[in-house]
């Protein structure tokens, strides 16, 4: 998903990425995490592993810029979902899902934060952020957690664009007509999706959800 994403992004935006080089991880890992404003899925993993690969002895300071970025980016969220973000949270994902995500939360806790700061996109992490949030999980055991995932995470990645990064370079230039058409056909049929969700199946699920609550 990040390479695709990569393809959505203009050249512009990319040369200012690479000129300006750590700086610009940093925000791109703040507006990754947050609920209202969010970089392109897999945007980021994709930036670190390009500038890992252009200038391969910098790839340690890439993963740490961008390691710095997505912590504030998370606890920022983790914060706002603190103080008043359970009515956010059950607009994103539905009252019925945040119930189940809070029983998670409720008996796994550091494990869901770290497991979700190790998973790429499409995996939405926005969601464990705004549970830690809402259910006042303890901030140390959170910054921990999140620290270490998106740590190893981003240090992984790093690393592979440093070894690796020029190749995948190469074979995503020879493809890019192909890489392109795939693209397309996966935006249509992501607007197709998003179309029956908010159109049929949310307002389906809320009605089910409207009359259980008259029954209970």
């Amino acid at each position: 998903m990040g390479t695709f994403s990569l393809l959505m992004i203009s050249d512009s935006l990319w040369k200012w990425i690479h000129g300006l080089g750590g700086p610009s991880l940093i925000l791109l890992g703040i507006s990754d995490n947050t609920p209202f404003v969010s970089a392109p899925p897999g945007s980021v993993d994709v930036f670190v592993i390009l500038l890992s690969a252009h200038r391969q002895e910098w790839w340690a300071y890439y993963a740490f810029m961008t390691m710095i970025g997505e912590v504030l980016g998370g606890y920022l969220t983790y914060r706002i979902a603190e103080k008043g973000g359970e009515k956010t949270l059950e607009r994103k994902v539905g009252k019925a899902r945040a119930e189940i995500v809070y029983k998670g939360f409720e008996r796994f806790g550091s494990i869901t934060v770290l497991a979700g700061a190790l998973l790429p996109p499409p995996f939405p992490f926005t969601t464990v952020l705004m549970t830690a949030g809402v259910m006042q999980y303890p901030r140390k055991k959170f910054f921990s957690a999140l620290v270490v995932g998106r740590s190893v995470r981003f240090f992984a990645e790093a690393w592979l664009g440093r070894i690796y990064g020029r190749q995948m370079i190469g074979f995503f230039s020879r493809n890019y007509r192909l890489l392109v058409y795939a693209l397309i056909v996966m935006a249509v049929g992501a607007g197709i999706g998003t179309l029956i969700y908010f159109l049929w199946y949310r307002p389906r699920k809320q009605r089910k959800e409207r009359e259980l609550d008259k029954q209970s």
